[in-house]
């Protein structure tokens, strides 16, 4: 069963959200431009009715409504079907992409139970490798005809028993508070400027000059070698933060709209993520995924602009980057796709955002009978456009070169539909809180002509930006 009800004269996605992080373990995935295409909806859920949590193979199921923790010995990605087809629940709506289940990352280290390659990167955040949170109740944006909705399916109760019609009525209410105490502050936030945060101004990175340097060279030598023709390698920085990290994020979004934004609460970190790119989605059988590789900065005049843009397109190197990660996604999809099926519906168009330019491709095809959402996401993990080609061996150099976890950087955010249907992205653009600090990973793709003193330069102009916003105001 599904309760589903218009909201008039709704408040603000912004408001919304201040009011709804004030639950536990808020969640939004945040399409924040492109309704027409990409960007059509957004998902607001908090007080979820489960949580999971990842560590290599060691997960924790944990009740929230009476604080029952269960541990299993599993792989994620089994685990992952075996919960959804626990849950299994039709679609009801008939428009709504998403209605109930899960919001939550898959973290890049899991693609080690994908690819089985021993594993020597450190992980000092501690973030788990999977952190899911099973959402019974939420608030959908639909931004092309601009309505606000309120669902709730009254799990985890059984589907259309008397006790899931209360407790879909009762969430109902919840999210009606939500929505009138949002009315109620929006007026009074919007008389207020407010500092975004305290950061201190520097950054401590995890690559000195030299070892990036010195990292880059490997990966020259293994390219010479005929090992790879490219590897996405990154370096992840730090800054002391103690400011509010819901406005934060508000500014963030704001300052470079996307269609795949994310903002989630683990408990231990938040995570932030203002991500262009889609990993992933399943609907009914139909699977697409879009990979980003070939990228320009936006121009001052429309005429620099414009350039830029052709640039980018008629780029040989950008061109011949482009086509080989679009043939290891087909070649991902393939392996659950029906013969015959993948296609490219858009090959190499210019998507433009408020700072840069990207050249990207559209892969999608129709899923095999007897593959399930999770065989897809197996069967595709990492992204290919944020690891390198050939995939497994560009992982094992990663691996090699970089001394930390990445965690849910180049992983993918999104939901899991407990009907099976699926939307995440591509985990870039994001930031983690834990311990009073923020870290954010930049880095790029290395290939046989790249110069080492150019690609620590592009981190560390990336890794200023990121720093500019922190310290501006809204």
């Amino acid at each position: 069963m599904l309760l589903i009800e218009s909201v008039d004269s709704p408040p603000s996605v912004a408001a919304l959200f201040l009011k709804l992080s004030e639950k536990p373990v808020p969640a939004w995935l945040d399409a924040n431009v492109d309704a027409g295409k990409l960007g059509r909806f957004s998902f607001l859920a908090a007080d979820p009715f489960l949580k999971i949590t990842a560590h290599g193979c060691n997960i924790t199921e944990e009740n929230c409504l009476n604080g029952e923790k269960t541990e299993h010995q599993s792989h994620f990605f089994p685990f992952l079907d075996a919960l959804q087809k626990r849950w299994q629940r039709p679609k009801e709506s008939g428009f709504l992409p998403f209605e109930s289940g899960l919001i939550g990352y898959l973290g890049y280290e899991l693609g080690h139970q994908v690819e089985n390659f021993a594993q020597t990167t450190i992980n000092d955040l501690k973030m788990p490798d999977a952190f899911f949170a099973a959402y019974d109740a939420l608030i959908a944006i639909d931004h092309l005809t601009n309505t606000t909705w309120l669902l709730a399916s009254g799990l985890p109760e059984k589907a259309e028993s008397p006790a899931a019609r209360i407790r879909a009525r009762q969430r109902l209410d919840e999210l009606r508070e939500v929505v009138d105490g949002a009315r109620k502050s929006e007026v009074k936030e919007a008389e207020e400027t407010k500092q975004i945060s305290s950061a201190e101004g520097h950054l401590e990175a995890n690559f000195s000059y030299p070892l990036y340097k010195s990292a880059i060279g490997k990966i020259l030598d293994y390219i010479a070698a005929g090992d790879i023709y490219q590897v996405n390698l990154s370096q992840r920085f730090a800054t002391p933060f103690s400011g509010s990290l819901q406005e934060f994020y508000l500014h963030f979004r704001n300052l470079s709209p996307t269609p795949f934004g994310a903002y989630l609460e683990t408990g231990e970190h938040c995570i932030m993520s203002n991500s262009p790119e889609r990993y992933l989605l399943i609907n009914d059988d139909y699977i697409e995924t879009r990979p980003i590789k070939g990228t320009r900065p936006r121009g001052a005049t429309s005429k620099e602009d414009s350039a830029l843009g052709r640039e980018l397109l008629l780029s040989p190197k950008d061109q011949a980057e482009h086509i080989m990660i679009v043939d290891l996604e087909r070649n991902d999809l393939g392996r659950v796709a029906a013969y015959g099926s993948v296609h490219v519906p858009e090959m190499q168009i210019l998507e433009s955002y408020a700072n840069v330019h990207h050249m990207v491709s559209t892969v999608a095809g129709r899923i095999r009978p007897g593959k399930s959402s999770s065989d897809c996401l197996f069967n595709s993990f990492p992204g290919g456009s944020i690891t390198g080609a050939p995939k497994l061996r560009s992982m094992e150099i990663i691996d090699e070169l970089e001394s930390t976890c990445r965690g849910v950087y180049t992983g993918s955010i999104g939901y899991f539909d407990f009907s099976g249907d699926l939307d995440f992205n591509i985990a870039i653009r994001t930031a983690v809180a834990c311990n009073n600090h923020l870290y954010f990973q930049v880095g790029g793709g290395i290939v046989a002509d790249s110069d080492p003193d150019d690609e620590y330069q592009e981190t560390r102009t990336k890794a200023a930006a990121f720093l500019k916003t922190l310290q501006e105001k809204s």
